[in-house]
């Protein structure tokens, strides 16, 4: 199937279970149907049932997802250490060619080589304001070619990425709807917004700072995130607040 076709298959789903499939079955059809996908500078909430941080969907084999998690992998994985840092697609034997990889990461890949993750391929995926995932192939054969499908995978990767995001955003949207701010959290919102302090905003309103920061965290919390700057922002751009209201 040419990669055009996946385009309209991926912007036709409907859920990331199906997504996800879609994309296992175009890999598998290059020889690398092992896959994995997930944020690594940020927190993705969507996910497929039963697939916690810092996966986001895997189909690598359950032993190894247990074994990967149990033994706190994610904090030393190079995939994970180096993607941040990598704009192309690389392979993870080349991540074993590292003269300054250390012992225990060379240990991660070789226990996943053992696992059945063979000819690993990772495509780093980078996004605004320093987001970057990363999509990452495995073949189940040892005579696999990774370079041959590099550009393949990679494109996959790519559309797969997009249609996720996509996804995501929409239901992030459709949660954000729900929201409802208080006056007074909307108030300190917005002179956050307008660089003050809780003790500035304090003044401003005639309230206590401790009643200040109580909204502050109050609409935080509602807004999901544990930046007051951040939550001023994300009410600003769901139009919770107004600065022009000051």
């Amino acid at each position: 199937m040419e990669l055009f076709e996946y385009v309209e298959r991926f912007n036709g789903t409907k859920s990331l279970p199906e997504l996800f499939n879609c994309l296992v079955a175009a890999a598998d059809r290059q020889g690398f149907g092992q896959v994995a996908y997930g944020p690594l500078t940020y927190n993705e909430p969507l996910n497929l049932p039963g697939h916690v941080s810092p996966f986001v969907a895997m189909n690598f084999p359950r032993d190894w997802r247990d074994h990967y998690l149990t033994c706190k992998y994610d904090t030393i994985d190079p995939v994970v250490v180096f993607t941040p840092c990598i704009t192309r697609p690389f392979l993870w034997s080349w991540l074993q060619q590292r003269p300054h990889l250390e012992p225990r990461q060379r240990v991660v890949l070789e226990e996943a080589r053992e696992a059945g993750l063979k000819n690993g391929v990772s495509v780093p995926l980078h996004g605004p304001w320093g987001r970057v995932a990363v999509l990452s192939f495995a073949s189940r054969h040892e005579d696999s070619e990774p370079v041959a499908r590099l550009g393949h995978l990679n494109a996959l990767a790519t559309l797969f990425h997009v249609a996720f995001s996509d996804m995501s955003q929409s239901e992030e949207r459709a949660r954000d709807a729900h929201i409802q701010l208080s006056p007074r959290e909307k108030d300190c919102l917005t002179w956050t917004a307008l660089g003050k302090s809780s003790w500035d905003i304090g003044k401003i309103m005639r309230i206590s700072e401790n009643t200040v920061n109580f909204h502050v965290k109050n609409a935080m919390r509602k807004l999901g995130t544990t930046s007051r700057t951040v939550a001023a922002i994300k009410s600003i751009r769901l139009n919770l607040i107004c600065l022009h209201s000051i």
